[in-house]
């Protein structure tokens, strides 16, 4: 059971620990320090609960419907594609890097955002419910399997988050912010075209 719970939980962190845009959306409240706890709890309980959905099998049935695999990957392409513009939109506009200038948002819409970044990203879909899902089905203790896989998210996403201030010092220069930003609006804007010619 042991060796159930190691193998959840180091292919979940090898999947989870790629810059996207949920880990981007929790590096950066992570450095504001606004809503930190709630968005890394939801972020945890939403993988628990898709990698739950994929130990049960859901994975086969969603792969079976190509519909519902296309409007996912369209619609996730079209939601990363908006946050890239976004996120350049920072990049350019010095002014708006600082985050200590910019009133902080309501909880509501923290997590409201948090959750966006999470269920309208088809690649969670592809890692927890179809990839863990699928690795956890060749395990004699597949729920085991799933709770160490939930574990690793539970621990990446609270380093993340509870971590990111340590990186302030460095961030506390516009510079540095359009760099990051910058980084994001590449990387969400790649991920999202391939998902469109995928």
């Amino acid at each position: 059971m042991i060796t159930s719970a190691a193998a959840g939980f180091s292919v979940s962190l090898a999947l989870i620990v790629a810059i996207g845009a949920q880990n981007a959306f929790v590096l950066r409240q992570g450095l504001r320090r606004e809503h930190v706890a709630p968005v890394v709890v939801a972020c945890a309980a939403s993988d628990a609960l898709l990698i739950a959905a994929g130990v049960a099998g859901v994975g086969s049935v969603v792969a079976d419907r190509p519909a519902l695999l296309a409007a996912v990957r369209f619609g996730g392409a079209a939601f990363l594609l908006c946050y890239a513009v976004l996120a350049a939109r920072r990049a350019l506009r010095p002014d708006a890097l600082v985050p200590t200038d910019r009133p902080a948002a309501s909880l509501r819409a923290t997590v409201l955002a948090c959750l966006a970044f999470t269920y309208l990203n088809p690649h969670v879909y592809l890692d927890t419910v179809l990839l863990v899902g699928g690795i956890a089905q060749q395990h004699e203790h597949r729920w085991v399997f799933g709770a160490g896989a939930a574990a690793a998210s539970v621990v990446w996403f609270t380093a993340l988050g509870a971590g990111a201030h340590r990186l302030a010092p460095l961030l506390a220069r516009t510079a540095a912010w359009r760099v990051l930003d910058g980084a994001v609006a590449v990387v969400m804007a790649g991920v999202a075209v391939a998902l469109l010619v995928g």
